[in-house]
């Protein structure tokens, strides 16, 4: 989708639908929207006069203008006005700005509009800074326009028509903030988002707003991608392909560590996990180093890296092993955050590890009772094999102590108990350091990616790790599953600043939202690379 900025009038912009917005218990719609109030006759104010709009977050009501319907106003050139809710103006926040963007986009495409002419939601009376506002909303069109659809051989159905609906100004329809989901609409696409601002003074904090809103959103869409697609379209190998054309891409120094060569470094439970699979594991090693900083402490970003998931001899049941394709997420956050720090340019030297294996049961296949070691030499008695996530994390942290790195953060869908104790919410948080910590809540609050802190406190949790037979055993049992994942990783963080993310709640959406479609939702790319940036 091409996007651009331009000053000027939103009524004045031939586009197949303009957008504004209107908070909650206005009654006098002012700015832009007034404008366009005036110009469709005051056909937004007998909406609100009515009841029928009441500005509640992500309601829609769409108008068709008329030629001549204002009072001594210009036409309206757009051929449709989308009007939607912003909530209560307490409550405005910027994931709110992503919510009503991607309501307004998701509604002119499945219109039929080719182009979504839209003021910048929040960048006036929501008191938001209009580069921040703009970032917001060009990260909410483009994830809620996300759709999987490689994998079809045709968009699918019959095409409804794309025209201009008859009608004069003041007639409307309404929907959810979802819009349609019609087999029929599948063929239907936004081909452009033009942000409009009438203060030309405006304009360069609005033009950095956009691009960064679209390296970060086209990064998110990116890992979204490789998420969605099935183990036997991207196992490790294809995962590791995916890393290096994108390094190519955007500048990034790449590696892909073969079995032989995890096997030299002594990666011994990463090897482990990946012996009962026929696709060879591989290591995927990305670097972000601008110039001048070759040598600079790095932040060190590990993300889980497995391409299937059967739980291993340890088998996991049928009903919805097939959502198992998401187990590389923490991976696929990672290659998806390195490469928006290429494209922004950021100032500090960033490594992403993701160790990628297929977890299969076969002949060939680690058992419970088996004993792994670790890189680092730490002995692992194997409780579960389908506690298998952490076993490749471990020889990631290990590995990534050679970097002598400045702070360490493992994102993976580690534990179902973690989606026990937040749900879909947030994600969990442990860590060795509160400021690594505090960066990544900061950075949460930015990016609207939800996290939430759980204790990991040795003198309570450790225990769950003893072993009678190694220096620890890779599960502790149903109690505090999500804490023992994150205990177990610590002991390979050692003495370096490092937090642990469980985003198993996280990764896949169940059900539809404005910028969140159902399915794999690319959660971490936005977050690692704020987080990483707050390190510059």
């Amino acid at each position: 989708m091409n996007i651009r900025t331009q000053v000027g009038q939103l009524g004045d912009v031939q586009a197949g639908a303009v957008a504004v917005n209107l908070f909650q218990g206005v009654t006098e719609p002012g700015g832009a929207t007034g404008m366009i109030d005036r110009a469709l006759g005051g056909a937004i104010t007998r909406l609100i006069a009515t009841g029928d709009f009441t500005g509640k977050i992500n309601q829609v009501a769409v108008l068709y203008p008329a030629p001549g319907a204002g009072d001594n106003q210009a036409p309206i050139a757009a051929s449709r006005v989308i009007l939607v809710g912003l909530g209560k103006q307490d409550d405005f926040t910027l994931d709110r700005v992503r919510q009503v963007s991607a309501t307004a986009a998701r509604r002119a495409r499945d219109l039929g509009a080719k182009q979504l002419a839209t003021i910048v939601h929040g960048a006036g009376a929501g008191s938001i800074t209009p580069q921040h506002a703009a970032q917001a909303l060009v990260e909410g069109a483009i994830l809620g326009l996300y759709r999987f659809e490689e994998l079809k051989s045709r968009p699918g159905g019959s095409v409804a028509s794309s025209g201009s609906a008859a009608g004069s100004a003041g007639s409307q329809t309404s929907t959810d903030a979802s819009g349609s989901s019609d087999d029929d609409d599948r063929r239907k696409q936004l081909e452009e988002l033009i942000v409009f601002e009438l203060d030309g003074q405006k304009a360069s904090e609005i033009e950095t707003g956009v691009e960064r809103g679209r390296i970060l959103a086209e990064s998110q869409v990116f890992a979204r991608t490789l998420v969605d697609r099935p183990g036997n379209i991207l196992p490790p190998e294809a995962l590791a392909g995916e890393a290096s054309r994108v390094a190519a891409e955007v500048g990034l120094g790449c590696e892909i560590l073969t079995p032989d060569q995890m096997a030299e470094l002594g990666m011994g439970s990463l090897l482990g996990v990946a012996q009962g699979s026929e696709q060879p594991a591989r290591f995927i090693i990305l670097e972000h180093a601008p110039e001048g900083m070759a040598d600079q402490p790095p932040v060190v970003l590990c993300g889980k890296g497995i391409t299937f998931d059967t739980g291993g001899i340890s088998l996991k049941p049928p009903e919805g092993m097939g959502e198992m394709k998401n187990d590389m997420g923490g991976g696929a956050a990672v290659i998806g955050a390195l490469r928006a720090l290429a494209l922004l340019k950021v100032q500090r030297r960033v490594i992403g590890l993701v160790p990628a294996v297929e977890n299969m049961p076969s002949g060939k296949a680690f058992r419970p009772g088996d004993v792994l070691r670790a890189m680092d030499g730490q002995t692992i008695e194997v409780i579960s094999t389908d506690a298998e996530g952490r076993l490749v994390l471990a020889d990631a942290l290990a590995y990534a102590q050679r970097y002598k790195p400045i702070a360490m953060l493992d994102v993976a869908t580690l534990t179902g108990g973690v989606v026990t104790a937040l749900g879909h919410g947030a994600a969990g948080v442990m860590a060795n350091d509160p400021d690594v910590v505090e960066r990544l809540k900061l950075a949460a609050s930015t990016t609207g990616e939800k996290v939430w802190e759980l204790p990991l406190w040795d003198d309570e949790y450790k225990r769950l790790l003893r072993s009678d037979v190694a220096d620890m055993k890779n599960s502790g049992g149903r109690a505090a599953s999500a804490i023992g994942g994150g205990m177990f990783l610590k002991q390979f963080a050692k003495k370096v600043p490092w937090a642990h993310l469980d985003i198993a709640g996280m990764a896949r959406a169940e059900s539809d939202s404005p910028y969140k479609p159902k399915g794999s939702t690319g959660y971490g790319v936005r977050l690692l690379a704020e987080f990483a940036a707050s390190y510059a």
